[in-house]
């Protein structure tokens, strides 16, 4: 048994630091030299101060991950103000109070509005995004963008576009029409930053091949063509965070049901969640602890919710499982933290630990946690 689950029980989120710091690194060598990142907080807010110091930006799509950032002393000149919904008294006490953000988005002409009679109200010299939309609901349509920048309120600085092309991006080919679109009408307004959310890939399962050094050639080799003289920022989320986390749940028992074989688990879908619509229907990376050599037989994983959609894993091959197994999900560090249903039935949260690259210790983020207290309130 490994000692990080003796020492803080299962469930257990691990992120491992210096795993995130080389995956930033890599990224940079493969990805177009003059390009910055912008971390996608939303992706994994427990990774903010660790990653902060490899990445040149971090997208902020909410007050909570706003608090976090400016409490974790993110520099506030490396914060980008994102979001479809800016909540006005938010967005004003961080005018008030934190003059320094280094961007905000638009999303709409509803928001620029909000944000140009705030700088005016605040005397704040206010560096925007104006955030093109992909044909969903985030961002504006091409004419809005037009407008506002023919009617360029002198209290605000338009620095340049920002799109969002999707996750999960595995088509090249129809990011290279979005890139060359963007970077078109970024040079064709007189604008000189591009942020482009790529949705660069990350493949979970077990039976998949990915050539990443090939795709992110190819990516690069597009981006330099059509990106000269624009500052381009790269926001990526998943790509940067998925492999430095370990998910580790515990066999807490066993039954067999027909010829099927069973293994209840102590944590579940509202916990690992980043396999999407997926889950149960491929086998993921992960390991049986401790390891063993025995001979193999299937086994389906189901966590502790108390409904059938509860299935982690089916037929997965793997030694004879007993209570106080404990398996290991690998490639957690992204979403599986913040996307995950956790309030459902109201099972304890997970406890989250980090093995930061930067004092090489670990660091118990947040211990296991109830999700309802049941006298709180009560006098």
């Amino acid at each position: 048994m490994t000692d990080r689950v003796q020492a803080y029980g299962t469930p257990l989120y691990y992120f491992d630091g210096t795993v995130l710091r080389d995956r930033i690194h890599d990224l940079k060598q493969h990805l177009p030299a003059s390009a910055e990142l912008c971390y996608a907080v939303k992706a994994n807010p427990f990774l903010i101060k660790e990653a902060e110091p490899w990445v040149e930006r971090l997208e902020v799509c909410s007050p909570g991950e706003a608090r976090i950032c400016l409490d974790q002393q993110v520099p506030e000149q490396k914060m980008v103000i994102s979001g479809v919904y800016k909540d006005p008294k938010f967005i004003e006490e961080l005018m008030a109070s934190h003059g320094e953000i280094g961007w905000y988005t638009v999303e709409s002409m509803n928001q620029y509005q909000l944000l140009t009679g705030l700088a005016k109200a605040y005397k704040r010299n206010l560096r925007l995004l104006l955030r093109l939309s992909s044909g969903a609901q985030f961002g504006m349509e091409e004419a809005e963008v037009e407008t506002i920048l023919k009617e360029q309120d002198p209290s605000v600085e338009i620095c340049g576009l920002q799109f969002f092309s999707g996750t999960q991006k595995t088509s090249l080919k129809k990011m290279r029409r979005e890139l060359e679109k963007c970077a078109r009408l970024t040079q064709a307004y007189g604008l000189k930053e591009l942020e482009f959310g790529t949705g660069f890939p990350v493949y979970y399962f077990a039976d998949e091949s990915f050539d990443e050094d090939a795709y992110l050639a190819e990516f690069t080799s597009m981006a330099e063509a059509c990106t000269d003289g624009l500052t381009l920022t790269l926001e990526v989320g998943r790509s940067i965070a998925a492999s430095c986390g370990t998910y580790y749940t515990s066999v807490v028992d066993t039954k067999h049901v027909g010829n099927e074989r069973f293994a209840i688990v102590d944590g579940g879908i509202h916990q690992i969640a980043y396999y999407g619509q997926f889950m149960a229907m491929k086998l993921p990376c992960m390991r049986c602890l401790p390891e063993r050599e025995e001979p193999q037989e299937p086994w389906n994983i189901c966590g502790s919710l108390c409904t059938t959609n509860d299935i982690l894993v089916k037929e997965w091959p793997t030694r004879p499982l007993v209570p106080g197994d404990v398996l290991a999900f690998e490639k957690a560090g992204a979403y599986c933290v913040s996307e995950g249903i956790a309030l459902f039935l109201s099972r304890d949260l997970p406890a989250v630990v980090l093995k930061s690259a930067h004092d090489a210790q670990e660091h118990l983020l947040r211990p296991h946690m109830e999700t309802y207290a049941l006298n709180e309130g009560r006098s």
